[in-house]
């Protein structure tokens, strides 16, 4: 649900809700004092009665009690001359909020309430009313009244009127409950919904803004080990997405950063080591030559011979330090062209086949393609990933009859080049690793096979980026098979 959704909701509900809920009570409230009333007042009123003019339950409340005076008036009219009697009358009517006078011969003999002096010039003569339950007077004045007038004689003739008065400033006890009632409800419940919409919005909206104000200061301290969830699916939901993304990216930049500042620091450490080695060689042969040692020009020829392969090492390792830069900033530099695979795999395994030669490792070369394959590649670099591939090889070689097998097969739309050694092989659970950066299977620092430890990651990337692929598979103590694909050159010929 969207936020604005949301605010709409919260709204409507701050206003529409208390409105229907105060019906609600107002309903149950009125009712169940309305049944009070009733009870108490023995009179039948309604909802009607009370709004929206509550002067007509006052006025059903006199006419009641202008019965029970007619039929004590009909029982016995003197008894409203007895003062006694109309002390217990009064204590009586008092309880139902109500006063009455009696007046005999236009002169007041009784009245139960002293306040009640202010109306006696205003009340109507005898005669002038009817008598009837429902009719009455409404008299004004600092203090509203309904009166209600009953004329009769007393057993000696003489004329008498009994006047009943409400005030009708003075609500009954269970009007003003009710009112009382009304009011508390509609505090109750306003409190309540502006409570659980308040609750609604701060879920919906505030907590998730705390949790990215945690979010914030923890990134801010470098603290990306924690998670982010989106409660919601609305803006504020997406924004917590998104930021959640962005932990994670910055997350993995940072492991990116250490994890590339440690391949550096290997890397340094690789070409120190292995640099050191022909260089100790060079200086020791060097030194020989100074000291004359080489004092035959047999001796000075296997020396020179021995500075000149070191110094190629050197070179090798320089040049795969350089191409190592190039692979970080993806600036290796193909120059792609249609290559005959007969030819240039031919000529790459007689240049490879004579180096192999001189070091005592029996190279065997097979072609199983037609004459006429053609691939799109950059010959310098598939130069690279034979030498590599094969240097890896005499690397790890541990037969006294090195035997390095490469054979070109054809297999459907590509062309799969087959290398394999007869080294010390490979344990499966590093087979996943070689052509990771840095990876060595012998991470000896005193290993005489040296290496940088990226040759493998170089073949990787240079057959993948001419959307090839490579594996490999071996067996311990018996060799290395390397593979890798190549697509075929096809022409399109449109008809």
């Amino acid at each position: 649900m969207k936020l604005r959704t949301k605010l709409w909701i919260s709204f409507s509900g701050i206003i529409i809700v208390p409105i229907i809920l105060v019906i609600l009570c107002a309903k149950v409230l009125v009712v169940y004092q309305l049944n009070v009333i009733n009870k108490t007042y023995n009179i039948e009123s309604s909802v009607d009665d009370i709004f929206p003019n509550p002067t007509k339950l006052f006025n059903r409340l006199t006419g009641e009690i202008q019965k029970t005076i007619q039929e004590k008036i009909q029982q016995n009219p003197d008894m409203f001359q007895d003062s006694a009697a109309l002390d217990e009358l009064s204590a009586e009517l008092k309880r139902k909020n109500t006063a009455f006078i009696v007046r005999k011969n236009n002169q007041i003999i009784y009245s139960s309430n002293d306040s009640l002096t202010e109306i006696y010039n205003q009340l109507p003569d005898y005669g002038e009313s009817d008598n009837e339950i429902m009719n009455g007077h409404y008299l004004g004045g600092k203090e509203g009244r309904l009166v209600k007038v009953q004329d009769f004689q007393f057993t000696d003739g003489s004329q008498a009127t009994v006047f009943i008065v409400m005030s009708l400033n003075n609500w009954i006890p269970e009007l003003k409950t009710m009112y009382i009632q009304l009011i508390g409800a509609v505090i109750v419940v306003l409190i309540l919904t502006a409570t659980i919409c308040s609750y609604w919005i701060y879920r919906s909206i505030l907590r998730p803004l705390n949790k990215l104000k945690i979010a914030t200061k923890n990134i801010k301290e470098g603290n990306l080990d924690f998670v982010i969830e989106a409660d919601e699916h609305d803006e504020i939901g997406q924004l917590c997405v998104g930021f959640e993304e962005m932990r994670q990216r910055l997350k993995e930049n940072a492991e990116e950063k250490i994890q590339f500042d440690a391949e550096s620091k290997e890397l340094i450490s690789n070409i120190s080591h292995d640099l050191k080695t022909p260089i100790t060689a060079i200086k020791g042969y060097v030194e020989g030559i100074m000291d004359g040692v080489a004092d035959t020009p047999e001796k000075m020829n296997r020396y020179i011979q021995t500075i000149y392969n070191k110094a190629n090492d050197m070179d090798r390792l320089i040049n795969e330090l350089t191409f190592y830069s190039k692979i970080d900033t993806n600036r290796i530099p193909y120059t792609f062209s249609k290559i005959n695979v007969a030819d240039y795999f031919r000529d790459c395994a007689e240049e490879v086949g004579m180096d192999l030669e001189s070091k005592n490792i029996l190279f065997s070369y097979y072609n199983y393609c037609d004459e006429s394959v053609i691939v799109i590649a950059d010959a310098e670099q598939m130069k690279r990933v034979i030498n590599n591939i094969i240097s890896n090889s005499v690397k790890y070689m541990d037969k006294s009859q090195g035997k390095i097998n490469m054979r070109i097969k054809d297999v459907g739309d590509f062309i799969q080049v087959e290398i394999e050694d007869n080294g010390k092989g490979i344990g499966q659970k590093e087979i996943p690793y070689i052509f990771d950066r840095f990876y060595r299977t012998d991470s000896s620092r005193n290993s005489a096979q040296g290496g940088s430890g990226i040759g493998l990651s170089i073949v990787k990337k240079i057959i993948e980026d001419h959307g090839g692929k490579i594996w490999a598979s071996s067996k311990e103590g018996t060799g290395t098979v390397m593979n890798f694909v190549l697509r075929k050159y096809q022409e399109v010929h449109n008809e």
